[in-house]
Order: C-alpha cells, then structure tokens, then sequence
C-alpha cells in the first residue's frame, strides 16, 4: 500500500497488506477497493438495489439535500468480494447498507439512523462539505 493508503488503513482500522497475510489477496484488493471509493466522495453509500433499508438510506440523504455517491453492489461484478469485506469492517452481519462521510466509516443503517435522531449526522455532512446549510 502506498503511504496514503496506508493512512486509510490506520483511519478504518483495517489490516494493512502485511499484517493480512492470513487473508486471500482478494480479500485484501476488496478491502483496499472499500477504502479507496469510501474516500472518493464526502458521503459514499454501498447499497443493493433490492434492499428496503438501502433505499431507506438513500431517501434519508436525498431529502436533506445530499447527493451521495452509491455503488449498488449487485450491479458490480465483484460486488460479493466488497460485500464480504464490508462485513468485516462492521464487525460481521449484514453489509449493507454501509454509509461513509468524509472517508470515515459511520457504519450501516442503525448508525446512521442514531447519529440522525441524535443530531450528530448534519454536523458531520457538513463538515465534510456535503451540506451547506
């Protein structure tokens, strides 16, 4: 990994390729694949289309005026490998859908409901430039 990948891997906590020796190269590409599209927009949604809550958290983004960046995992053809490695970063469960602001992983759609209704979610929009107001 590069140094700036390297920092992502300290941010999310995730091994980074030398201590993932006992993970499958796959597993370390889906992994650094995570990362690498959780940061590439302030707010980053990996979704399957079919999915209730996935659609919920769209909605939820879309009517407070956020333009989130969603990748629907059943569209991608290794969706099932960043599906797995999203798993792991949340600790095991169901993996979407799994929300990223500013890079930074917020978590599925429990997290994202919480740091909602407790009031915490607009300051983080904003302070990663994906809310204005």
């Amino acid at each position: 990994m590069s140094s700036s990948s390297s920092s992502a891997t300290s941010l999310y906590n995730l091994p980074s390729s030398s201590s993932s020796s006992s993970r499958s190269p796959a597993a370390v590409e889906a992994m650094e694949r995570v990362v690498r599209l959780a940061s590439g927009s302030a707010v980053v949604i990996f979704s399957v289309s079919s999915c209730c809550m996935c659609h919920a958290v769209k909605r939820l983004f879309c009517g407070m005026g956020v333009n989130p960046t969603v990748y629907e995992l059943d569209h991608d053809p290794r969706g099932k490998e960043l599906e797995r490695a999203l798993s792991r970063l949340l600790g095991g469960g169901a993996a979407v859908p799994v929300v990223f602001i500013g890079g930074k992983l917020v978590g599925a759609m429990d997290r994202v409901m919480a740091s909602h209704i407790n009031g915490t979610l607009v300051p983080l929009l904003k302070e990663a430039g994906a809310l204005w107001l």
